[in-house]
């Protein structure tokens, strides 16, 4: 992983934004590979038996469980606590170097990692129910979103934004503020290939990316909603390969 993490640095570089941090920088692309290896030894059914040497007996079993877990699973964990689940079970860094990756306190990162262990458990737990059908009114909200999307009118789309909207584009940056969301539209609009429809990710209401109706699902947007305007986007769009762990379906 980290050859693999280091290779697509390499690649990435040329192209990249100036980059004030390179730790972080460097970080976030080893994060990402961590992911796919989980994805990939999810899909093959295998086991990293490397915690056998682990001291602590019951931290090696909580450490198994992280590194079975599926990449949808370990989404529904906060960002602390996938962050030091991920570094510390998965790619072995000590408690101290995950402090200081993450700009934590050690008793925060060593509780991060805990309440992270204890929620994959529960997680593990729970049974694969059916998702509940999608709300009557979010799904209007989202066909609405959807149906200004797909006609391109993003002026519509920019007038329903809170002033204090917060945009995550996942692995590339976080806007906040209208102004500054605004040009989010502004990308979408200088390109084409794209189309949304409402649907459910792992249960949530969610907007399903496609280049076409019938085309094979690329990557999810997540609305958030306040009095009516959205004060939150979170979109997938620069981390496709979450998609493809998501139990999704049409609404």
């Amino acid at each position: 992983m980290v050859q693999e993490a280091l290779a697509k640095a390499a690649v990435a570089f040329p192209a990249a934004e100036p980059i004030e941090r390179p730790d972080r920088w460097l970080f976030r692309i080893a994060h990402n590979t961590a992911l796919d290896a989980l994805r990939a030894r999810k899909r093959q059914a295998t086991f990293d038996d490397t915690f056998a040497e682990v001291e602590d007996p019951a931290a090696a079993a909580d450490a198994r469980v992280a590194a079975t877990a599926s990449l949808a699973v370990l989404l529904r964990l906060p960002v602390a606590q996938r962050s030091c689940v991920v570094l510390i079970d998965v790619l072995g860094h000590s408690a101290d170097e995950t402090r200081q990756l993450l700009d934590l306190t050690l008793a925060a990162t060593k509780a991060a990692l805990h309440r992270g262990r204890e929620r994959l458990k529960d997680l593990a737990q729970e049974p694969n129910a059916p998702p509940p059908p999608l709300d009557a009114a979010e799904r209007d909200r989202l066909r609405a979103y959807a149906d200004r999307f797909n006609a391109r009118d993003f002026d519509a789309l920019r007038a329903l934004l809170s002033e204090d909207v917060r945009l995550d584009l996942a692995n590339r940056r976080r806007l906040d503020g209208r102004t500054d969301v605004s040009m989010y539209f502004t990308h979408y609009n200088s390109t084409t290939g794209w189309w949304l429809e409402p649907g459910l990710a792992e249960g949530r209401p969610a907007l399903l990316v496609r280049a076409g109706p019938d085309e094979p699902l690329r990557y999810v947007v997540l609305l958030g909603w306040k009095d009516g305007e959205i004060a939150r986007i979170q979109d997938y769009f620069y981390a496709p390969y979450v998609a493809e762990c998501l139990a999704v379906e049409r609404a």
